[in-house]
C-alpha cells in the first residue's frame, strides 16, 4: 500500500525510535489527532523539527560562501517550516495536484554569479514554494536546472557522531562481504542513509537532468556527504548490504524497506558545527486542547569543509564553469 507524501516525509524507522527513545517516559497520548492526519507522539514532531533544522543549517553554510549559493527544490525542501500542520497542508495540495509521487533532491546549488539570473527564474515560476507544482519539461524549469552545479538529498541524525562508539574505527576484512574491507555488523558510527525506495527515483532523476546528486547527513556535530555516483559504486561491488528496517508513520501503518548505511569512512567531510544548537521544548495542542510536547533543535551553525567547498568547484569545473 503507498503511502502518503506527508507520512512518508515522516516515516522513521521503528528500529531508531525505540534506540532513541528508549530511555524515555512512557506517552500517555499515542493516540493524538492532529486532523486531519494522525501523529503518534513525539518521535515524529521531532522528526519533522530535526529535518527542518538540519536543511537551515546546510543552507547557512552554503550561503555564507563568496562562490556559492543554495535553494530549496524537492517538496520537503520548500514546504513550510512555520509548523507541523502547514507542512501537512502544503503535501496535502502536493497529492492533490497529482504530484505526490515525484521524487525531486531537496536543493540545487549555483554558482553565486548566477543568483541574479536565478533568482528571476524563480521568481516568474512564482516562488520557491511553487517549483515542486511547476513540471520540469516547462522551459522556465529547464533553464533553471541548467545552471545548477549539483542536487542535494538532505538526511539527519540525531547523534553526536564524534562520540558513537565505532567512529572512525578502521575497516577489517569481513566474511559477509567476501573478504572486502568492512565492519561487524550492526556497528555504531556515523553514515550516510540512502533509502531503497528513493534511490532509484533519485538515480532516473539524475540521469533525465544530467546534474549529480549529493546526499549530506547532518548529525548534531558534524556533517558528510557522499555522491550518489559512488554510492552506487559501493553497492555494485559488494562493501555495503542492504538494511531491511521496520518505518511507522504517522498513522500509524508499518512498511519494511531496504535502506543502506554507508560508513563514514567513505564519504568526505561536509562540515561542522561551529556553534552548537540549543535543544528547545516546544509543544502543539490539537483541536481537542490535547498539548503534545515535544523537543526540537533551535540555532547553531555549520562550517563547510575544504572537502565540500572541492566538490563544488569540480561540479563547476564539469561544467566548464570558472569559481
Amino acid at each position: 500500500m503507498s503511502q502518503h507524501p506527508f507520512e512518508r516525509a515522516l516515516s522513521v524507522s521503528a528500529e531508531q525510535v525505540e534506540f532513541e527513545l528508549r530511555f524515555s517516559p512512557s506517552i500517555g497520548w499515542l493516540e493524538f489527532w492532529l486532523n486531519p492526519r494522525r501523529l503518534r507522539g513525539s518521535d515524529f514532531l521531532m522528526r519533522w523539527s530535526q529535518g527542518v533544522w538540519s536543511e537551515e543549517r546546510i543552507m547557512q553554510a552554503i550561503n555564507v560562501q563568496p562562490d556559492f549559493f543554495a535553494l530549496p527544490y524537492g517538496p520537503s525542501g520548500v514546504a513550510p517550516d512555520s509548523g507541523v500542520r502547514e507542512f501537512e497542508l502544503y503535501f496535502e495540495r502536493l497529492e492533490e495536484a497529482g504530484l505526490g509521487k515525484v521524487k525531486r533532491p531537496d536543493l540545487l546549488i549555483f554558482r553565486r554569479v548566477d543568483k541574479t539570473h536565478i533568482t528571476q527564474i524563480v521568481s516568474d515560476l512564482g516562488g520557491v514554494t511553487e517549483l515542486p507544482f511547476t513540471k520540469e519539461t516547462d522551459a522556465r524549469m529547464q533553464e533553471l536546472l541548467s545552471f545548477a552545479l549539483i542536487a542535494v538529498e538532505c538526511e539527519n541524525s540525531l547523534w553526536k557522531a564524534r562520540q558513537m562508539p565505532d567512529y572512525n574505527a578502521p575497516l577489517k576484512p569481513q566474511k559477509r562481504l567476501a573478504g572486502r574491507l568492512g565492519l561487524k555488523q550492526k556497528p555504531v558510527l556515523p553514515t550516510v542513509i540512502i533509502k531503497e525506495e528513493d534511490r532509484l527515483p533519485l538515480l532516473v532523476w539524475q540521469t533525465q537532468n544530467k546534474i549529480p546528486i549529493h546526499v549530506w547527513q547532518v548529525f548534531y556535530d558534524i556533517a558528510f556527504g557522499l555522491a550518489l555516483d559512488e554510492a552506487e559504486r559501493l553497492l555494485s561491488e559488494g562493501f555495503i548490504l542492504p538494511t531491511v528496517q521496520t518505518f511507522q508513520a504517522p498513522g500509524g501503518a508499518t512498511t519494511k524497506k531496504s535502506i543502506y548505511f554507508f560508513y563514514h569512512h567513505y564519504a568526505y567531510a561536509l562540515g561542522e558545527a561551529s556553534e552548537e544548537p540549543k535543544l528547545i521544548a516546544a509543544s502543539i495542542t490539537d483541536k481537542n486542547g490535547h498539548i503534545l510536547p515535544y523537543v526540537k533543535f533551535e540555532g547553531g551553525r555549520m562550517l563547510l569543509g575544504e572537502e565540500a567547498l572541492k566538490v563544488l568547484t569540480h561540479a563547476a569545473e564539469a561544467k566548464n564553469y570558472r569559481i
